[in-house]
């Protein structure tokens, strides 16, 4: 999912808000103030915890899981100096552990007890983080904060950082179009924040760059989160902090692109080389004397040239010269020029495999074919279902029945004409009427525009409609089904396959038990 589709996710979760408080003030938020989407594991309420609404609503959506520190702890063998994987080892003041946890591999940063007092404040800044979902992202699925313990936890990414690719290899130094791509892929990955409204990333460098199991460059998101509560955003050399920050202690967006050129520069020189130094080269023509030795004969000085010309830009002492997140995409999309190779091959490392592609449990109709992605399957499905797992998703007052329903109706009715029809396109205008009046929510409603998005080739709404669902309905399994075809469509396959396998589960217990088990 590249950079041209940031802007869609934005609308994408711009709609959904609005939705979500159109629903709390006509009173009707309950239903939304239950399981996050994304990640379907209810979680208790905490001593002490805000009743606010609205301060639940933006942890709910977010995704976000609550761990025990019982579990983290479980998962990291106690906290296991043998597992941290963070710079710095065991000096560094916020430590990021290896863990297991219900047999996959997580990252977990485990913060100074001093660093977040607030607990409140700690899960609204981690539930923002959570809201960004992205393929360059290391992404982040869960947090502690029990008694005065706080910690994240993200997806771990197994083949290394950037900076062990480019300081400390060992069999093989980067190749210039690996180099490219981390540099073009991280660009994606701060250019996707910044539309999403979380345009600052604390202490950029090649420590913050991770590789997953296919080998591509993903940006952490613990770079996402302040590292306290107040508290120091750059724990590198002051050499390479930008100025202003030294200036007034504040992380800005133009720091952002600053701390991007000089990992520029590290993937230039495969080495980690003072700003100024190399803005001294660069003014003085020196260009070439950036350039590790090893790469030499190996890359195109033209490339090498824009390169160089990019990281000058966001080196600029004056934020308003730098570039934007934008124009670091644009400048670098042209020089991705083997997109065809894969990352794995590049960095000389073997394919790791992926959890099984289809789920433990068996399938019910609805799971095979959302495990074929048979659209057409699903479709059938849905229409035959109708609206039968709707009942007790509304609770409406007669004067509310009386004065909006008849028109509100009859728009679902015409989009259910149009579904059953294959006119997908006006299935979604129909429902779209439907849902904007927001005095009804339906779950099928929300799953159905979610088909007809993937069947016009809209996969991101279509992931937005069913978590819609399941915000609405949060053991439906059909919406969880939804979302695994979706993420497929992304390319997500793993996320996809959890998905697959957390709606199987949720059939099951609703066999056993009926729906309110």
């Amino acid at each position: 999912m590249g950079c041209c589709q940031s802007s869609l996710l934005l609308r994408v979760r711009e709609e959904s808000e609005h939705q979500h408080q159109n629903l709390k003030e006509k009173g009707k938020g309950k239903e939304l103030n239950q399981k996050p989407p994304y990640q379907p594991s209810s979680k208790s309420k905490r001593e002490g915890e805000s009743d606010d609404d609205d301060d639940e609503e933006e942890e709910e959506e977010s995704g976000l899981r609550e761990y025990s520190l019982s579990e983290l702890k479980a998962a990291t063998n106690n906290f296991s100096s043998s597992l941290i994987v963070s710079e710095s080892g065991e000096k560094a003041p916020n430590l990021v552990y290896k863990g297991t946890l219900h047999s996959k591999l997580i990252a977990v940063k485990k913060f100074s007890k001093s660093a977040w007092p607030d607990p409140n404040q700690f899960v609204h800044e981690a539930s923002g983080v959570a809201k960004l979902r992205h393929p360059r992202l290391a992404n982040l699925i869960g947090y502690c904060c029990d008694s005065d313990h706080r910690l994240l936890v993200a997806q771990f990414m197994p083949n290394d950082t950037l900076a062990k690719h480019l300081f400390h290899w060992e069999n093989q130094s980067l190749e210039w179009a690996m180099r490219l791509r981390v540099a073009y892929y991280i660009a994606q990955a701060l250019h996707y924040c910044s539309s999403e409204g979380r345009p600052l990333y604390h202490d950029l460098n090649a420590y913050r760059v991770l590789f997953d199991h296919d080998g591509d460059p993903r940006l952490s998101c613990f770079g996402l989160m302040k590292n306290s509560r107040d508290g120091k955003s750059y724990s590198t050399n002051l050499a390479y902090t930008p100025p202003e920050y030294l200036r007034n202690g504040r992380v800005t967006p133009e720091s952002v692109i600053y701390s991007f050129g000089t990992v520029l520069l590290d993937l230039l020189s495969g080495k980690h080389i003072p700003p100024s130094h190399a803005l001294d080269m660069i003014q003085g023509k020196n260009n070439m004397l950036l350039m590790e030795s090893h790469l030499e004969g190996k890359f195109s000085t033209e490339e090498a040239t824009v390169v160089v010309n990019l990281a000058s830009k966001c080196l600029q002492y004056e934020p308003r010269e730098r570039p934007d997140t934008k124009e670091l995409v644009t400048t670098l999309a042209p020089l991705h020029t083997k997109p065809q190779v894969p990352s794995h091959v590049m960095l000389g490392i073997p394919k790791q495999e992926e959890a099984p592609s289809t789920p433990q449990r068996p399938l019910s109709a609805m799971g095979e074919a959302c495990s074929r992605m048979d659209l057409t399957a699903i479709h059938q499905i849905l229409v035959a279902t109708h609206y039968r797992d709707d009942e007790g998703t509304n609770e409406l007052s007669f004067q509310e029945w009386t004065q909006q329903m008849r028109d509100m109706l009859e728009a679902r009715k015409r989009g259910d004409y149009a579904f059953r029809d294959k006119d997908f396109k006006t299935a979604i205008d129909n429902y779209s009427q439907f849902i904007d009046v927001g005095t009804m929510v339906s779950p099928t409603v929300f799953a159905r525009r979610s088909l007809c998005y993937l069947l016009c080739d809209q996969p991101d709404p279509a992931l937005r409609d069913a978590m819609q669902a399941q915000c609405v309905y949060p053991d439906w399994p059909t919406a969880f089904y939804m979302q695994s075809v979706a993420l497929a469509k992304l390319d997500m396959q793993k996320d996809a396959t959890d998905m697959l396998n957390e709606a199987t589960a949720l059939e099951e217990k609703r066999q056993r038990g009926g729906r309110g088990s």
